[in-house]
Order: C-alpha cells, then structure tokens, then sequence
C-alpha cells in the first residue's frame, strides 16, 4: 500500500529544530531586556512610594499647624479680645478653609511631579506635554479668570485675616455680618435680613467693623440760650453714670468725652459726645445715651431744639392791619377806573338818503 497524501489546507508543523530556535531568540531577548524592566519597574516603584510618604507627611505637618494654631487662639477665649476677634465658629471656618487649600496645592504639586517622573522613566518626550499643557492653561485662564479671581482673593483674604465668621463688614456693595467665608464668594447678612452673596473677586475694599474698637458719637443740639457750663455739667454726669452701670461699664471701652462746641447758630448749639466702644456696639451706646442725656436735660430743666419753648406775650394784634387799603378801582366812576375801561366804538352817523 502507498502512503496516503496530506490533507488539502493543513499547515506543516513546525520541526523541533524551529521551536528550538524561536525559544532560545525569546530567552535572549527577555535576558538582555529583564534587568532594564526591572530598573524601570523599581523606579516606578519609588516614586509612587516617596510621593505617598511625602504628600502624607506634609499633609499631616499642615494638619498640626492648623490644630496649633486653633490651640493658640483658644488661650485667650475667656478675654473679652478673645470673645470678639476670635471666636469658635470663625476660628474653625478659617482653619479649615486654610488647611483645605494648603492641602490640596501640596497634594497637586506632589502628584503632578511624580506623574511627571514616572513619564520620563518611559522616556516620554515631555516638552510637546508641558507646551499642550501650558496652552490649555492659558485658554482655561482666560475662560475662567473671574472665577480664578475669586478664588486667589479668596485665599488671600482667608490667609490675611481681613474678616471672619461673625464680623460686621462693608464690602462696598454690600454691608452686614459675614455669616460664611468662601474661596470663591462671601455670604453677609444684612441689616434687614436680606442675604448677600458676594463674589470676592469683586470686593476692592473692606471695611472691618467689628476688629479693634468703635467709637459712639452722639451730637446734642440745644437752645443757643441754654447755659452750657450747665449743659456741660449734666452730660458728664451722664457720661460717669452709664459708665457704672450693668452691662454699660463692659461694653465702653473708655470714658465719655464731652468734647465741647461743633457748631453754634442763631437758635441753636450743637455739643458733640464721643466715647470709644467695643467692636460693633457704637450703636447701641449711641441709643443708651441719647436716652439718658434726654433724662437728665428734661429733669435739669435743659431745652433740646425741637421740644417746647415759652412764648412771650406779645401785644394784641390791630384787627384792621391785615385788611388792604380800598383801592381806586372798586369805584366805577373814579378816573382810574374809567382810563382803564374799554374806549367804546364809535356812534353811527345819520344815514344819507338818495
């Protein structure tokens, strides 16, 4: 019998002495290569580690910076400044808002230059990356620069303290209390309850109120014949008085001041007061002591401009003195009367027969 012929359309086997080959072409190959794997790998390896440990130390340092400093600002709770500028709520807003922000700008660096290394451990040209990536940053800038404004002042506004939580503010287009500090906008209760969102990018200025002291200015106009030696008299004693009393005495940072003479007119004087107070309590020791100076003057017997005055008596008035003189025209056969009437037409002549 003859040996059957192969199969239509199978492949020949590969001989041993090819398998061989291939097998020993792969080794080397994998030889020469496996030692710059390694190095590769292992580099890989050490960035990512050095990168974990460092981006978890730095945030741990920032963490007990900010404890630190919450620490530090609570020693001085039970002072009357402590109670003020430092309270809890503003305190831990503005811990927060700080570490959030030194967190992630130590979290982006970290990582986006161990992303960077690990790139150039597989030799990745990286100077076409970083020019993409710079001109995109540029187009993202220009997109989103009021929103890059916002956050840069608020950062800025955080780090310097400018206000805080509880604080009554003026930022230019809105005045009240800051009820909370963001990176991007500010929110102020105003004097009527109305809400204010105030992008910080848009404020240009700030005025604290409620940071140092205040000072309560209140101007008392009397009679310009009103002894002032006695005017005098009775508001220092009004001044010393409120000073003495519950809670007055706390919320006065220092003695009432008459400080004399602003102004003086035919009817009238004007005494200006002044007192310095704590923070964002002016009005309210401008109101005690305008009530109390209103006291004190209507039991010294002190006339404010405004209130009721003696009268003198004045001679009875001559009924006829404000009738008006007869006049010349009431008659209609006076001159004058009769040069100011209409001339009348002319009489019609006889008419002439034909």
């Amino acid at each position: 019998m003859f040996p059957s012929a192969p199969a239509a359309g199978r492949e020949d086997t590969v001989t041993l002495e090819e398998a061989q080959e291939r097998a020993t072409d792969a080794a080397g190959w994998v030889s020469e290569n496996w030692s710059t794997w390694l190095e590769t790998g292992l580099r890989i390896l050490l960035i990512i580690v050095v990168a974990a440990a460092l981006r978890m130390v730095i945030r741990k340092t920032i963490t007990n910076l900010i404890d630190r400093m919450n620490r530090t600002a609570s020693a001085v709770d039970g002072t009357a400044l402590g109670g003020l500028l430092v309270n809890a709520e503003r305190r831990r807003q503005r811990s927060q808002a700080i570490g959030s922000v030194l967190r992630s700008v130590a979290s982006f660096l970290i990582v986006g230059t161990a992303a960077l290394m690990i790139l150039d451990t597989f030799q990745i040209n990286l100077a076409p990356l970083l020019a993409s990536a710079g001109v995109a940053g540029v187009a993202i800038g220009f997109g989103a620069r009021n929103l890059v404004t916002d956050f840069l002042s608020g950062v800025f506004m955080i780090l310097e303290d400018q206000y805080g939580v509880g604080d009554t503010i003026d930022a230019g287009v809105a005045t009240g209390e800051v009820v909370e500090v963001g990176l991007r906008v500010t929110k102020l209760r105003g004097p009527n309850g109305a809400v204010w969102y105030v992008r910080n990018g848009e404020v240009k200025r700030i005025g604290n109120l409620s940071q140092g002291w205040a000072t309560a200015s209140v101007e008392v106009t009397v009679r310009s014949d009103e002894d002032l030696d006695k005017v005098r008299d009775t508001l220092t004693e009004v001044g010393a008085q409120i000073a003495k009393d519950e809670p007055w005495n706390e919320r006065l940072w220092g003695p009432v001041e008459v400080l004399g003479l602003d102004s003086v007119l035919l009817d009238s004087m004007v005494v200006g007061v002044s007192a310095k107070t704590m923070p964002a309590q002016d009005l309210a020791v401008e109101r005690e002591l305008r009530w109390r100076i209103k006291k004190a003057f209507d039991a010294a017997g002190v006339s404010l401009v405004g209130g009721p005055a003696e009268i003198a008596e004045e001679d009875a008035a001559d009924p006829s003195a404000g009738m008006a003189a007869p006049s010349a025209y009431a008659s209609a056969t006076s001159p004058q009367s009769l040069a100011a009437s209409p001339i009348p037409p002319p009489a019609s002549g006889p008419k002439l027969g034909k």
